[in-house]
């Protein structure tokens, strides 16, 4: 008897590009049966869909299922570059990532010649429950690290937030949308009780069994409330504007365990401006289809008076920087004049959902309470 022909589980796989090309990041906010819409979307049989999609994540080239949050609308946050001892970036870099939960991405950057904010090498993105402080917090970072400076750079507004890696690999420098794109603004949205039990459930990751025709079903029970009621308050969460895309999250950083990467390069660029252009240049930036995020916001002297970044991701450090280059004559035939420009390479990086929830902060800041220097 033949064995069974092993699942497909690299990104590469024909099947799995055109379901990816979808779940990645093109089923948009609260949606009851999401892996139906991937299939609808795709063009591939529902069965094979959740085949898929369970493969990969018991091989780790999807790296986790879930509903994302926009989280700007429920916490306070912000990109922090942090200036760490060189000898002690790796430990610091190991503590964020394991040990503060309101610590999402963890990256490492350099700049090809010493500019602007190029001694300041580790990149955390930081959130902290409503009503709570991101100094405090970056505070306690710091004295349990020994990290000497922070900035803190709070978004204003966000132009682009997208993942699409294998769909974006098609694209080409200057491809973008025929207007420029809207601004959202990241004030913070109050929910009650109920709707913070039923938002807690359903950002969590995703189990494989959950890859499923309903994966809500226990998340109700979690939630402690019918399926029926659980997604119509998920619905009435996505009339305020606080979920974000359901999405598999492919592991672009690492390699494969066949050593095949999703990309290798990523780039996050930063523009300076004149003060009162940073909406038009944002969103003329943000309309390019190759960003994955792109957001408004202040880097101060430090960093050149930097006040538009955003991120390209790639397999080629050239062509990373031919999609720059397209923005940049993009912003020239605009007529915007840019007083600064800047490259920070991504290196070591690591990521995992932000947590939000006032609970946990407390708990953190009083597990750390009076403890000194760790590192």
């Amino acid at each position: 008897m033949t064995a069974p022909a092993a699942v497909p589980v690299e990104h590469t796989d024909e099947i799995n590009s055109r379901i990816l090309a979808v779940s990645e990041d093109m089923v948009q906010g609260f949606v009851r049966r999401p892996f139906q819409e991937i299939a609808e979307k795709s063009g591939v049989e529902f069965p094979v869909v959740i085949e898929r999609i369970r493969a990969m994540l018991q091989a780790g080239v999807i790296r986790r299922v879930r509903q994302t949050l926009l989280a700007t609308k429920l916490a306070h946050g912000a990109l922090c570059a942090w200036k760490v001892d060189p000898d002690k970036i790796d430990a610091t870099f190991d503590w964020m990532f394991r040990e503060d939960p309101f610590s999402g991405h963890v990256v490492t950057r350099s700049t090809d010649r010493e500019i602007s904010g190029s001694d300041y090498r580790l990149w955390t993105t930081l959130k902290v429950p409503q009503g709570r402080s991101l100094e405090e917090h970056a505070d306690v970072l710091k004295r349990l690290t020994g990290a000497r400076e922070y900035i803190l750079m709070p978004a204003n507004g966000i132009f682009a937030l997208g993942v699409g890696h294998v769909r974006r690999k098609t694209i080409e420098p200057g491809d973008r949308s025929d207007e420029p794109v809207r601004m959202d603004t990241t004030a913070t949205v109050e929910l009650n009780d109920e709707e913070w039990d039923v938002l807690l459930a359903l950002k969590e990751e995703l189990t494989v069994d959950e890859v499923s025709d309903e994966p809500w079903l226990g998340r109700a029970a979690k939630a402690g409330v019918s399926f029926e009621r659980f997604c119509d308050v998920a619905e009435e969460l996505n009339r305020k504007r606080v979920i974000g895309r359901f999405s598999t999250f492919l592991e672009h950083v690492k390699p494969s365990s066949t050593g095949v990467r999703v990309t290798r390069f990523n780039g996050l660029f930063h523009w300076a401006v004149p003060q009162g252009m940073e909406q038009r240049a944002g969103s003329e930036i943000g309309r390019h289809y190759i960003l994955t995020h792109c957001y408004w916001r202040e880097g101060g002297p430090r960093f050149g008076n930097v006040n538009i970044m955003a991120v390209i991701h790639g397999s080629e450090r050239e062509r990373v920087l031919e999609h720059k280059a397209a923005i940049d004559a993009h912003l020239v035939e605009q007529g915007i004049p840019v007083n600064y420009t800047a490259v920070f390479w991504g290196g070591r990086s690591e990521i995992k959902p932000s947590e939000i929830s006032p609970k946990v902060y407390c708990g953190v800041h009083a597990k750390w309470a009076g403890q000194g220097r760790l590192i």
